[in-house]
Order: C-alpha cells, then sequence, then structure tokens
C-alpha cells in the first residue's frame, strides 16, 4: 500500500471517528435532551448520563476555568498535529487507522471545548457495583487506537534490517 493510500486511510478513520462522535453529542444535546432528563436506563449496565468535563481525563485540571478549556484545546492540537506526523510516516494500516482514531477522537474532544468549554461525556458502563467514568465516542475511539498501538508494538517482529544492525551477545 502507497503512503498517500495509507494517508487516506488514516484521515477516513480520523472522519469517521470524528462524524460518528458529533452525531451521538448532536443526538445526546439536541434530540434526546440529554442535560436535562440527567440520566437515561438503556440496559441493567449501560446508562446514559449527563457530565460536562471541564478537565481532561478523569477530570483533571478540572480547575483552570475558561483559559482552562482553551490551553487543552491547544494542547490537543498539538498532540493531533504530531500524529499527523506519525501517520504521514507509517508503514502499518493498524498504525494509521489506530492514529486517525485517536486524532478524530482528539479533534471531536476540541470542539466540545469550543464550542461549550467542556466536553460531552455521557456514556455510563457498570456492573456489580463497579462504575466506569462516563465517557463518550471520542474517548472510545482514543482508547482504542491507543490499544491497538500498544497491540502493534508488542506483536511487532523485528525486521531483517534491525537484526542485521544488532551486535551478537556474548
Amino acid at each position: 500500500m502507497s503512503r498517500n493510500r495509507r494517508s487516506l486511510l488514516g484521515l477516513a478513520a480520523a472522519l469517521a471517528v470524528l462524524a460518528a462522535d458529533q452525531a451521538s453529542k448532536w443526538w445526546v444535546l439536541d434530540i434526546i435532551h440529554l442535560p436535562e432528563r440527567g440520566q437515561i436506563v438503556l440496559l441493567p449496565m449501560l446508562n446514559l448520563t449527563m457530565v460536562w468535563n471541564h478537565g481532561v481525563t478523569f477530570g483533571l485540571l478540572n480547575g483552570f476555568g475558561p483559559l482552562g478549556s482553551w490551553l487543552l484545546a491547544a494542547g490537543s492540537l498539538a498532540i493531533v498535529a504530531a500524529l499527523a506526523a506519525w501517520m504521514r510516516r507509517a508503514e502499518a494500516p493498524l498504525v494509521v487507522v489506530a492514529l486517525g482514531a485517536i486524532g478524530g477522537g482528539a479533534i471531536g474532544n476540541v470542539i466540545d471545548r469550543l464550542r461549550f468549554g467542556a466536553v460531552v461525556d455521557f456514556i455510563h458502563a457498570h456492573a456489580y457495583g463497579w462504575s466506569w467514568y462516563v465517557f463518550n465516542v471520542a474517548d472510545a475511539a482514543i482508547v482504542c487506537g491507543v490499544a491497538a498501538l500498544v497491540l502493534d508494538s508488542v506483536l511487532q517482529r523485528p525486521s531483517d534490517d534491525r537484526l542485521a544492525g544488532a551486535r551478537p551477545r556474548r
């Protein structure tokens, strides 16, 4: 697969994640009006629960006010730019799609920060007294993208070029 085709694959993954994320947030905010309802039980282990996340992962850096949203958005966009550069050089389709998913999710959350001053989180999984943090489609794509990158790095076999340059152990 050529570099341009891989880049298009990564861009398609980013756009798909971004579209799914923004569509789900539109549905939650404008169609079912979750902010007014607070919570909707979907399944015994899955609720829609409205949370405005003013910080980053797990609500960290929550106390910086409106300036915090702009700083977090700028930082996220810088990371997306670095991911795009990595994606352009990546050779494995799994890595390209993973980077696209991470970038698309990050941009989805940046849009929320710029529109609302906070990220719209609404998916709440829980079971047997255990409860996960409330998250959104963008967050899920970022986590899945990072997991794919970790999996790729663990399963990656050294190429002959890397082995040729290695010194034998004594």
